[in-house]
């Protein structure tokens, strides 16, 4: 029998939060102001003066330009990215600081750009400063934002943990440089379907209750409203640009996949309880904040130990339609095919691109509107 898979060990993020210059950003400056007036962004992002701030997983920017370089402003000593021009991965950039990183010897022209935030950093502010061009070139207006958009709102598997490991055995370390959202099932799933996204993923987080019990005191609930994770009380305000037609929502992994320790103020049934309360409360919020043609899908996955995750989530969709919102819908998808390659039994690249299959398979089934 497969062992129970660890799912979204928080020592990575705790040992990261210990460590000096990491906690936030210091403020760019001397940059284009109109950051955003030149670069395309669906993610949960803070417009200052010269720059933007952010903390979720697979914030991206896109960018075009005339020239053959361009500088990319970025300050961030906690998170990873990718950089992308023409539609090709061409650097990773790990914990960049702060610094203009240029890509030169392109050949002249127009390209697009693309710098995508591929690691978890809940507990940093990272920093984003907009593109420089090369001498003798030019940023131009950043492309349009797409008509479709799916948000999609979980844990570690949504957020892409350690999928590019080799081995499932990592240290915190291995799982901040192996985790790349940009190649999660979501983002994928996404950009098949030609749709804006945000992924709001949160690893060892639940609906009620976090991987192991651990931190009590909070949920993901605690942080979902906010753009900078890291700072208490802080409220995204969506600029009314975020639509999102179809909402993807992965949360009871960590509620449920470990035993309740002594000293929880919980039962397995009392545990089932408060997770349908906390869940139909959080679906109230999102179907007055997207309206009523927004399609909400729960979904669930096998676990190794129980199947209360997915027999429970199925009943909350249940119990909305019979309340008549048929717009919510379940979505379960199974162990089969998948290697569970990624750190601690986590879903590897592999397995992220069979899930976005299965997932563009259901998409096609919902009746959306774009």
């Amino acid at each position: 029998m497969r062992p129970l898979r660890m799912i979204a060990v928080l020592a990575a993020l705790v040992t990261a939060a210990a460590t000096p210059g990491v906690a936030a950003a210091e403020p760019l400056t001397g940059h284009d102001p109109g950051v955003l007036a030149r670069v395309h962004t669906a993610g949960r992002v803070e417009a200052g003066p010269n720059s933007v701030t952010y903390s979720w997983p697979g914030v991206y920017f896109e960018g075009r330009f005339r020239g053959t370089g361009i500088g990319i402003v970025l300050n961030d000593a906690a998170a990873d990215y990718d950089i992308q021009i023409d539609g090709t991965t061409v650097t990773t950039l790990v914990t960049p600081g702060q610094t203009t990183h240029w890509v030169n010897g392109l050949a002249k022209g127009v390209h697009s750009v693309r710098v995508v935030k591929r690691s978890e950093s809940p507990w940093a502010t990272s920093e984003f400063g907009g593109f420089v061009a090369a001498p003798h070139g030019a940023i131009l207006r950043g492309p349009r934002a797409r008509h479709r958009q799916i948000e999609f709102i979980g844990d570690s598997y949504t957020a892409g943990y350690g999928n590019l490991s080799a081995t499932r055995d990592c240290t915190g370390d291995d799982v901040n440089r192996t985790t790349n959202a940009d190649i999660s099932f979501g983002a994928i799933a996404a950009r098949r379907l030609n749709a804006d996204y945000q992924i709001n993923a949160y690893s060892g987080r639940g609906m009620v209750r976090n991987y192991n019990g651990s931190d009590p005191q909070v949920n993901y609930r605690t942080f979902y409203d906010r753009a900078l994770l890291s700072v208490e009380g802080d409220v995204w305000k969506n600029p009314g640009t975020w639509r999102p037609q179809l909402v993807v929502i992965g949360l009871g992994i960590n509620d449920f996949s470990t035993a309740i320790n002594p000293g929880e103020p919980w039962t397995p049934e009392s545990l089932v309880a408060a997770y349908r309360t906390a869940y139909h409360a959080f679906l109230d919020k999102l179907r007055a904040r997207y309206g009523r043609d927004t399609i909400i899908v729960v979904s669930a996955t096998y676990m190794s130990n129980t199947t209360v995750y997915a027999e429970t989530a199925r009943q909350i969709v249940q119990e909305r339609n019979s309340r008549g919102d048929e717009r919510v819908r379940f979505w379960y998808y199974p162990e089969t095919g998948l290697d569970y390659g990624g750190c601690h039994w986590h879903p590897s690249a592999h397995d992220h691109q069979i899930i976005a299959d299965r997932l563009g398979e259901f998409v096609a089934t919902l009746p959306l509107r774009w």
